[in-house]
């Protein structure tokens, strides 16, 4: 029983979220159009076809040469962006694009997780400057996202590390080295064909919003198939109060923690003190 307690304390596990139309109800990239638009980064056309993406990507996802395309399109409509520049607008406007669409039942289970004493990572194919900022609103610990080459503080329009299909595989796979992580024992969540490696990487997938190639994905395979259909603002969920602190949250999971163990070790201590008399 000791024993047992010692590997269950020494396990780590985490749960790996993709973001858009998983845990915000849109594409990140594309939220961040008319602010990028007021800002003097790109012109009203180029708001429109944002505007236009984010419409057909909300109806029925993307598959990947839709993805391709958009890969495209963002990086030569972002060469000679000012990355400060950037990041300066999206932490402006988070709390008024972003804060309204995140699920609330994707928010429910970060917290879940977490008290589970689970990390939370956000992996997805938009933008560090982007998803960073989103992950330390949702409270996530760790982000793995696409990067884009700079050149004297600008975006160049090359891609460093692009963020998608395999990649995103490769990188759970590569922190699990790194932090130990037992990925028989995680959790990953997606609503996209595109991300079924990340999901066969775990030992809990789960299609979230899926998109009809995922769900007959998630059919053929028995995965579970989840419904997030409540954005809400995370002030919002309990009156009064924002999502529980990461802090918060691991001194309420060390409670359980050391309660399963006591719990254990009396029923350890039981166990021997009974036999102990049968034999008397």
């Amino acid at each position: 029983m000791l024993g047992f307690v010692e590997n269950l304390a020494m396990r780590r596990t985490a749960a790996f979220f993709d973001l858009d139309k998983t845990v915000i109800a849109k594409s990140s990239t594309l939220a961040f159009g008319r602010s990028f638009y007021q800002g003097g980064l790109i012109n009203r056309r180029a708001v429109l076809r944002t505007a236009y993406a984010q419409f057909v990507y909300l109806l029925g996802g993307a598959d990947h040469d839709q993805m391709e395309r958009m890969r495209e399109y963002l990086s030569a409509l972002c060469r000679g962006w000012n990355v400060e520049q950037v990041k300066e607008i999206v932490a402006e406007t988070i709390h008024d694009l972003i804060d309204p669409i995140i699920y609330d039942e994707a928010a429910s289970l970060i917290e879940e997780h977490h008290l589970a004493g689970r990390d939370v990572v956000i992996v997805s194919t938009s933008g560090a400057e982007v998803v960073e900022p989103i992950g330390e609103l949702i409270g996530a610990d760790r982000v793995v996202a696409t990067r884009m080459v700079v050149e004297d503080g600008c975006y160049s329009g090359e891609i460093e590390y692009y963020a998608y299909g395999p990649a995103k595989a490769e990188a759970i796979a590569s922190l699990a080295e790194s932090e130990g992580y037992d990925l028989s024992q995680c959790y990953a969540y997606s609503d996209s064909v595109t991300d079924v490696p990340m999901l066969e990487a775990v030992g809990h997938p789960c299609a979230v919003n899926p998109d009809r190639a995922l769900r007959k994905e998630a059919v053929g395979r028995d995965w579970p198939v989840l419904s997030f259909s409540r954005p809400v603002r995370l002030k919002e969920r309990v009156p009064g109060l924002s999502m529980p602190s990461r802090p918060a949250l691991a001194i309420a999971a060390a409670a359980v923690g050391a309660a399963v163990a006591t719990a254990g070790l009396v029923w350890y201590t039981s166990q021997r003190r009974g036999a102990r008399f049968e034999r008397l």
